[in-house]
């Protein structure tokens, strides 16, 4: 049974840093796609990092240059080191993985097949 559990969300103030944590379980991280997907206090879903088994990354727009996706393959954590904050990176996280192997990228929620409940961040001003 494939588990993904997010943790690392804090409140920090804009320009901080936080690293957020998924922790797999029943599952392999190494082989395949993974992604970091925030729902706002809005309710919008976005995509917000990507990597994929070759380590390819692909960024939202909105965190290019202040967010990392990374993982630890020894470990099976995948990770997201976030900078910069900003008061409109406050969200709900979660990190989500494929149920294929592959060397493709995606932002698109309907790309995942398994999903952590999330870690909480807010980014205050």
């Amino acid at each position: 049974q494939v588990k993904l559990v997010e943790s690392g969300g804090d409140s920090a103030q804009a320009g901080g840093s936080l690293t957020l944590a998924c922790v797999a379980s029943g599952y392999i991280i190494e082989s395949t796609s993974m992604v970091w997907f925030r729902q706002t206090p809005g309710n919008l879903r976005e995509g917000v990092a990507a990597i994929n088994k070759d380590d390819d990354t692909l960024y939202d727009d909105s965190v290019r240059g202040r967010f990392t996706i990374s993982r630890d393959n020894a470990k099976n954590i995948l990770y997201l080191q976030m900078d910069s904050l900003k008061p409109e990176d406050t969200g709900l996280y979660s990190c989500g993985a494929a149920e294929y192997s592959g060397s493709w990228l995606s932002l698109r929620f309907h790309s995942y097949s398994y999903w952590g409940q999330g870690t909480q961040v807010t980014v205050s001003s």
